[in-house]
């Protein structure tokens, strides 16, 4: 199988680091014109010369904007008015006693991890249904399904994007815009990492060891055994953001290493 998604443009948003970076760096190899969104300059900029680096920088352009606000999702339309494929990457996440979470915390999760995409969405659905094309994709986790007791709040707005996601997909029914949602298990970003060294400082054990010790302590049901990399997760964004993935649709796609203990 070979993608081409060359002709297309396409909008990864929270695309400076991690996940993003890798998706759009998947999407500029597939042929794509990708926008990096980020919230400074210097992100943006850094994050274009990485590609350069990987040798796909032809094919990326950056926006600075903020799409975990109202201001910002208006900031990147006026920007990029249109696209055919649009990966609702930005999220927050961190671990927070449940009883510790106020109402300013719990909001500002929703208007980062789900405002941002519900936003979005509404906006470039229109067009990409007036072409009769497009690609909408929500990255979620598979948080939303096996909601973490350390971070309860984020597995709250994570389940929630499988009912936009979902909902979403049937509003475009037979339009040939689809929409998905992806479930990243632990990933070894750079956030995921700096989480890692910071547990690994309390525990007073190497980093590594501490990815072990997450896994078998709070994902006990892991399969891989490992955490996956960013560009792993990358690989299923770009098959769904494909022509090849025209029939997915309205699905929750796992890339979580097994985690999630269901079979359907």
């Amino acid at each position: 199988m070979k993608i081409d998604l060359s002709g297309k443009s396409a909008i990864v948003t929270g695309s400076t680091g991690g996940i993003g970076l890798a998706i759009a760096a998947g999407l500029v190899q597939a042929g794509a014109s990708v926008t990096v969104v980020g919230r400074s300059q210097a992100t943006v900029d850094a994050a274009l010369a990485t590609l350069r680096d990987q040798g796909a920088g032809d094919g990326a352009s950056g926006v600075v904007a903020d799409p975990g606000t109202a201001e910002g999702c208006s900031a990147l339309v006026a920007a990029r008015p249109d696209t055919d494929i649009l990966v609702n990457n930005l999220g927050i996440y961190g671990a927070r006693e449940f009883f510790d979470i106020d109402d300013a915390l719990w909001d500002r999760y929703w208007q980062v991890n789900v405002m941002s995409g519900v936003r979005l969405g509404r906006h470039y659905a229109r067009g990409m249904r007036e072409r009769g094309w497009g690609r909408i994709q929500f990255v979620s986790s598979e948080s939303a399904l096996n909601i973490p007791t350390e971070m309860v709040h984020y597995g709250a707005t994570k389940s929630a994007l499988q009912g936009l996601s979902r909902g979403l997909a049937k509003a475009l029914a037979g339009t040939g815009v689809t929409v998905n949602t992806i479930l990243p298990g632990p990933t070894r970003t750079e956030g995921g990492v700096r989480m890692m060294a910071d547990l690994a400082a309390e525990r007073g054990v190497s980093a590594t060891e501490m990815e072990a010790l997450f896994l078998a302590e709070n994902r006990p049901s892991n399969l891989l055994g490992r955490f996956a990399t960013p560009e792993e997760v990358a690989s299923l964004s770009v098959y769904v953001a494909s022509p090849q993935a025209s029939a997915t649709t309205g699905s929750a796609l796992r890339v979580d290493g097994g985690t999630v203990e269901t079979i359907a």
